[in-house]
């Protein structure tokens, strides 16, 4: 097993979301997957194993195993990339097919994945009342274009879209009040959203329910939250940007598009680069 360590959604050479990548020959255990994603320490750890002429991929947090991890891909994917050469892999995840293309040239290293079907819905108003409760939040902060919604991208989501930066600058929360709340009502992560222009966004993604307080960079719930937008017939003119990462001093870029097709994958990219 190969295991290296790979920022995704980088900016330039700083920044992004550090995820674990192993690169094995058949995928180890459950418990050794467990307990490997817990020493690494990062938001998440991918493991990859070849499956015909597919990978099979299992994402495993610190504490738990999650369905879809977006940075983890886009890391899978450079490093596939860098193992395997330039092309698009199909991958084989616990309850989806997609795929990601890595390229990697010189200094140069980029992936991007083809999200899961999307779909979003009304959440439960406790959900909301509890949510809101958790960041010390009010119905007056949120931003009405975009209301609260359950959003979903090969794993489930609460977004809550904000009136004003300082408001999501000011992100704080109980980590393990957040994690109980998120488990139960199942949600893997709760973005707090602020639409700068209709398609630039700043976001910051709370992951307690992997027993992370906050991810510098969330793939998975990029591709949700556009799936979203488009569901609402929001003017996204087929792309938005966001900057994740940024109040936590780890700026992180992403970029997704969105064909107009109601429920279709979203394409999610960005930049990588291998951490020492």
């Amino acid at each position: 097993m190969e295991l290296l360590r790979i920022a995704a959604f980088s900016d330039g050479s700083a920044g992004g979301n550090p995820a674990g990548v192993a690169l094995c020959e058949t995928l180890p255990g459950v418990a050794d997957m467990q307990r490997i994603a817990a020493e690494v320490g990062f938001s998440e750890t991918a493991f990859a194993a070849p499956a015909g002429d597919a990978w099979r991929v299992r994402y495993f947090a610190p504490e738990s195993e999650v369905p879809f991890c977006g940075h983890a891909t886009i890391a899978l994917g450079a490093a596939l990339a860098m193992d395997q050469g330039n092309r698009v892999f199909e991958l084989k995840l616990n309850n989806a097919v997609i795929s990601v293309e890595g390229r990697y040239s010189g200094n140069s290293l980029t992936a991007a994945l083809q999200s899961p079907p999307t779909r979003s819905n009304v959440p439960q108003q406790s959900h909301i009342d509890e949510a809101l409760q958790l960041f010390g939040l009010t119905a007056a902060d949120l931003d009405a274009s975009i209301p609260p919604a359950a959003i979903h991208a090969g794993a489930d989501h609460l977004v809550l879209a904000l009136r004003s930066r300082s408001r999501l600058a000011a992100m704080n929360y109980d980590l393990r009040e957040g994690q109980r709340f998120m488990r139960i009502a199942g949600f893997v992560t709760i973005a707090l959203v602020y639409a700068r222009e209709a398609q630039q966004f700043d976001v910051r993604n709370a992951f307690a329910s992997g027993g992370v307080l906050e991810d510098p960079a969330t793939g998975a719930a990029a591709a949700a939250l556009a799936g979203y937008l488009r569901d609402r017939g929001w003017p996204h003119a087929g792309v938005i940007d966001i900057v994740q990462g940024e109040d936590m001093g780890m700026r992180s870029l992403i970029r997704a598009e969105i064909p107009a097709i109601r429920g279709s994958s979203i394409r999610v990219s960005g930049q990588a680069r291998v951490m020492a």
